[in-house]
């Protein structure tokens, strides 16, 4: 008799699928509170991973990390007209502290523009202040009716970064640097997931930004998913606050400013980017378990050798961890193994060890991503695996690219972008052709242009650059 799957397999029903592989890989579950979430450590060990490779490309690009408050009077949310209307239904508001009604309530910050600028009103005296660029790991609050984990929570993890620059282009140059080489270099390069570099239209772009830079990735049903944005503000916030400064000429100057973000999302892209019928496919570059040695029986000198071979991997650089659990039966842990995406799986029991004993045994080796069983030496194993890992990452990410390229038509009628959004795929159309009346229709029909690229696939200049087109999607 044919053994039930472990998860609802996705031709199936893919939300139901991705709800039960974050939970049965041991990713997050619901909070107590709706739209909040419980991130579990295998879940946060990721998000570990996710966030020492961003904040080293974010130092790179010279930005420092600092902490601002959570809690922002209400007062500061209206200094900015379109942040404020963009953002209010989604504000949690605290009217009482300390048993006490306050004298102004607090928001629970959904963003931290107001309250960063308002102290850059008084960091920045002169052009010698500048830029000023700003970086901080915090939780924000956006009040989710549709909650879906890592997806969609009314409480997320994420990086936000502030800047401030003495001219446009500075500002522009910099939002564009950000857009690249930390988040489409991470995406692509770590997550293994091959998004498209575009430029949102007025209708989408953040509440308050001249433009907005974003990256939209395909996700296995073909749906589109916004994985980090990076915004040109213009002046809007400098002349809210007050932010000038005194230019080498000797008169009062507002600065220009960028603001850029990356979340939790990422989580879930990752396993709706790579995910299979059988669990989690974790990039190698991105796992915090690379290899995990299993031990098929509780044999004393298959135990020894288990622990042996990790050392091994470990000293070869590898995240390894040995599974001496024998208490458990072998196929419990190698399915919950493979529920949990590690890239690669090495089973040794007694039979292992006389094979080859003049090279220290044999093992089996298991791919996760390429699936498919194969007998090595043990001796081999920390050799063989660092370039069998690049192997695995570069994998991914071809399957990320031919998913997007094989779902994605060309189109010349708004009917036809539709179509095209709702059968699952994603659709290219020109932008002269759409038109922001064009966008308002696919907006009644669920359908949202997801950014404007060019021909050749790179970011426009401007919305109604010659040849734009505009990247149309059904969105989580």
């Amino acid at each position: 008799m044919a053994k039930s799957p472990v998860l609802t397999p996705r031709s199936e029903d893919f939300p139901r699928w991705y709800q039960e592989l974050v939970g049965k890989a041991e990713l997050a579950e619901n909070g107590p509170v709706r739209g909040t979430m419980v991130i579990r450590p295998y879940g946060y060990a990721i998000w570990e991973r996710m966030q020492q490779g961003m904040d080293a490309r974010i130092k790179d690009a010279g930005a420092q990390n600092a902490y601002f408050p959570l809690l922002i009077p209400q007062s500061y949310m209206t200094k900015e007209a379109e942040h404020v209307e963009g953002f209010s239904p989604e504000l949690a508001v605290v009217t009482h502290g300390g048993g006490k009604e306050l004298e102004e309530p607090a928001v629970i910050r959904p963003t931290s523009e107001t309250i960063i600028n308002d102290h850059f009103s008084r960091w920045i005296q002169s052009y010698r202040d500048l830029p000023l660029l700003i970086n901080q790991w915090a939780n924000v609050v956006r009040w989710e009716m549709r909650p879906r984990l890592f997806l969609r929570t009314s409480e997320f993890l994420w990086q936000e970064g502030h800047t401030a620059h003495a001219t446009y282009e500075e500002a522009r140059d910099y939002a564009a640097r950000i857009h690249r080489d930390v988040y489409q270099d991470f995406m692509v390069n770590v997550l293994g997931i091959d998004v498209v570099p575009g430029r949102k239209t007025a209708r989408e772009r953040f509440a308050g930004a001249l433009n907005t830079l974003t990256l939209e990735a395909m996700m296995g049903d073909g749906k589109a998913l916004q994985m980090g944005t990076s915004h040109e503000l213009g002046q809007n916030f400098a002349r809210a606050f007050g932010t000038r400064y005194l230019s080498r000429e000797g008169g009062r100057e507002y600065v220009w400013q960028t603001s850029w973000g990356s979340t939790t999302r990422m989580v879930g892209a990752m396993v709706m980017a790579h995910g299979d019928d059988d669990g989690l496919r974790l990039p190698p570059r991105l796992a915090p378990v690379q290899a995990v040695v299993l031990a098929v029986k509780g044999d004393e000198a298959v135990l020894a050798k288990v622990r042996e071979v990790t050392d091994a991997l470990r000293a070869a650089g590898i995240r390894a961890q040995a599974d001496d659990r024998t208490d458990t039966p072998f196929g419990r842990r190698a399915v919950d193994r493979e529920l949990k995406g590690v890239p690669v799986r090495i089973e040794i029991g007694p039979r292992d060890l006389e094979r080859e004993p003049e090279h220290g045994g044999t093992a089996v080796l298991v791919r996760r991503a390429r699936g498919g069983k194969e007998p090595v030496r043990a001796d081999a194993l920390p050799g063989l695996l660092p370039g069998l890992l690049e192997e695995e990452q570069a994998l991914l990410l071809r399957q990320s690219r031919e998913l997007r390229e094989s779902r994605t038509s060309d189109v010349r009628t708004i009917e036809e972008a539709a179509e095209a959004a709702t059968a699952g795929g994603w659709a290219r159309i020109p932008w002269s052709v759409l038109g922001p009346e064009g966008e308002e229709k696919l907006a009644e029909r669920s359908v949202t242009v997801r950014c404007l690229v060019t021909e050749d696939g790179s970011v426009p200049e401007t919305d109604d650059a010659p040849g734009n087109l505009a990247v149309v999607a059904r969105a989580y």
